[in-house]
């Protein structure tokens, strides 16, 4: 079954569940007059138009590429998520105010046994729901089913709290339920910031993935006349789709019919073994026939690393004829003034190679 298929399939299985669970709780709800309870309800219902949208931006992003939008429409499901995000936001701040209202004019819940067992079994529905709907979304990747998944696991959070406040009122006659409710409220309204915080995370663009980026890396370098990758970029157009581009380092005796078969061996390989499409395959060029090339080198080297906060050197070209030197550095983004130490990092070189002309290049730190 395709990624599309799994989303859809599990959405349905939400909006199944979560109607269910809200009707039985609002008639629960309105029998007893329990506001925590029929909060649940409501909860249930937007938990149940979150998997609406899912499904929705599922199809959108699913789409075929078009002339308008060549990479696909993959970042419409980080869209989505944000709509779910703020949907959950919406339910928590509408919860809080009908819960104030109930705080000012408090009512007296009347349960009974079969809302306690209502109650108990959304429990028991929530924690298999959500734990099933937030592993299939990391499965798959997707953050709307993850988001769900989280947000489902909360409401039986929610759930048992009710139930708590039930029970201290059968067992005492103290009545919680609408600080309860607020408390609840607080909390709901809490999880959907954090939706929001990450979906708009994803729509900016995140750092690689470090697990992905060193595999990647590896992989370019299995091949014999790669000494080295550098500088992958990848841009996610959706989940499970990246375009990006790599430096790799190969020896500057290298035919340009070789450097182009090797450029397009490793561009299926890497698509064929991790389904990314690396657009654009750059090349540092290393010295091979110069004794004096080496020395320098590792003298630069030495000179670079010694700072703290230089991440990595690399890309080191010298040129004898044009008395040239280049290569790039990382520096941390920690680092408060990585201009001023880009700077110093240039003069000290220059001053010990005062004979060439060098040239550094202060790349991001944009994978591991």
């Amino acid at each position: 079954m395709n990624r599309d298929k799994i989303i859809i399939r599990t959405s349905v299985i939400g909006i199944f569940a979560n109607v269910l669970l809200a009707g039985f709780k609002a008639a629960v709800g309105l029998i007893s007059g329990s506001i925590a309870i029929i909060l649940d309800a409501v909860n249930n219902l937007s938990d149940a138009l979150s998997s609406v949208i899912t499904i929705i931006g599922t199809k959108l992003a699913g789409k075929k590429p078009d002339r308008e939008h060549p990479y696909g429409h993959g970042r419409v499901e980080y869209i989505s998520a944000v709509v779910i995000a703020v949907i959950v936001l919406y339910a928590g701040i509408s919860a809080l105010v009908e819960s104030v209202k109930k705080i000012i004019s408090p009512t007296v819940p009347d349960y009974t046994a079969a809302s306690l067992i209502v109650v108990i079994a959304a429990i028991g529905l929530k924690i298999v729901l959500g734990t099933y709907v937030k592993k299939t979304g990391e499965k798959v990747k997707s953050d709307s089913l993850i988001s769900s998944g989280k947000d489902a696991l909360l409401d039986s959070v929610i759930s048992a709290s009710t139930l708590a406040a039930a029970i201290i009122f059968l067992t005492s006659g103290l009545s919680l339920e609408a600080w309860l409710g607020a408390i609840i409220s607080v909390v709901i309204i809490r999880s959907g910031i954090g939706m929001i915080r990450e979906s708009i995370s994803d729509i900016l663009g995140e750092r690689i993935e470090s697990s992905l980026s060193k595999e990647i890396k590896r992989a370019v370098c299995e091949f014999p006349e790669v000494s080295g990758a550098y500088d992958l970029v990848l841009h996610s157009y959706g989940p499970n789709t990246y375009i990006g581009s790599v430096h790799i380092e190969i020896p500057d005796t290298l035919t340009i019919k070789r450097l182009d078969e090797l450029e397009r061996q490793i561009a299926q390989k890497i698509f064929t073994d991790f389904g990314v499409v690396l657009a654009g395959i750059s090349v540092y060029s290393v010295n091979t026939s110069s004794d004096d090339a080496a020395r320098i080198h590792q003298e630069v080297r030495r000179i670079v690393m010694t700072h703290e906060g230089v991440l990595q050197m690399h890309g080191f070209y010298l040129n004898p004829e044009k008395s040239a030197m280049t290569f790039d550095i990382i520096i941390d983004f920690a680092v408060p003034d990585r201009s001023a130490l880009y700077e110093h990092i240039l003069s000290e070189v220059r001053g010990a190679f005062p004979d060439y002309n060098v040239s550094v290049t202060l790349d991001l730190d944009i994978s591991d």
